[in-house]
């Protein structure tokens, strides 16, 4: 195939599986996928894909185009790592992904301190929970609690991360025992751990949301009592530790992580040193061992 273009759009409808979301991933419309689809089965005078239960799936041909494409695209990205890697000057662009409440709760000030000390970086950060992948240049750095990184990203490993159970510091006061509380992520199956591990074991769930910020909220509005991060839970003066809790609890390390072509590069080895220090300066909050009276 002559064009990289008709690369991109073959692994686009590869992954998505559907002309809609390939033209999302894209940025184009879905009569552009398909217009371009229908040219390169022209070009080959035979089919791609085909349509399938839901949207498409690889012909026989489209297995072997989209291995090549596959090639061809880590072959780019390696060759963008290594421009990047023979870089020397302390200016250019790192993209950064980080947890959105690591962002917000604890490194806000310090990235707009980064960005004001080196203002020939511009510094972009994805806020996200999922693990960005490193190898297709997703991201250049990337900050996570995690027990087992990929093996072959490089960094460094800091410490954990914990865990405490928090409520408003007037709801136990205001609210009678039949109506007190949780407030939880939606757990696979029945009551999570945690709840049964708490000074309240039988309280019932009252909310359930996979967003850590709302379950935050939630709980400084007094809805409820939750299990959530020290560096959260603690500097805020209207929160305090449920009383009679277990000690914080220790859930995975922190990682600051980059590719391993990108590992010289002189402004992601600042980007590091410095989220490195930012994060050892909160250790004692981060642990749980910094606990507002």
């Amino acid at each position: 195939m002559e064009n990289w273009d008709d690369y991109r759009f073959i692994l686009a409808l590869d992954r998505s599986g559907t002309v809609r979301s390939a033209a999302s991933l894209l940025g184009v419309t879905h009569s552009t996928v398909s217009r371009r689809l229908a040219v390169i089965n022209a070009r080959y005078g035979k089919a791609v894909f085909e349509r399938a239960a839901g949207g498409y799936r690889k012909t026989e041909l489209g297995v072997q185009l989209v291995e090549a494409a596959q090639e061809m695209e880590g072959i780019s990205f390696s060759a963008d790592r290594r421009r990047k890697a023979g870089e020397t000057d302390l200016s250019g662009p790192i993209t950064l992904s980080i947890p959105d409440v690591l962002g917000q709760y604890l490194l806000l000030d310090y990235l707009a301190d980064f960005c004001r000390q080196y203002p020939g970086i511009t510094l972009s950060m994805q806020s996200t929970y999922r693990f960005a992948d490193l190898d297709r240049s997703e991201a250049d750095v990337v900050i996570r609690g995690v027990a087992k990184p990929p093996d072959h990203l490089v960094g460094r490993c800091l410490f954990p991360y914990a865990l405490s159970y928090y409520c408003r510091r007037d709801y136990l006061e205001k609210t009678a025992p039949a109506d007190l509380r949780w407030i939880a992520a939606p757990p696979p199956s029945g009551l999570p751990r945690w709840i049964a591990d708490s000074p309240f074991p039988d309280t019932p769930i009252g909310m359930l949301s996979d967003d850590i910020t709302l379950r935050h909220k939630a709980v400084m509005n007094g809805h409820g009592m939750t299990r959530g991060a020290c560096y959260m839970g603690d500097p805020e003066p209207d929160l305090m530790r449920v009383p009679n809790a277990p000690p914080p609890f220790p859930v995975a390390d922190f990682w600051v992580l980059t590719h391993p072509d990108l590992k010289n590069t002189p402004r992601i080895k600042l980007l590091m040193r410095f989220l490195a220090a930012a994060l050892l300066e909160n250790q004692d909050l981060i642990e749980g061992r910094t606990v507002n009276a």
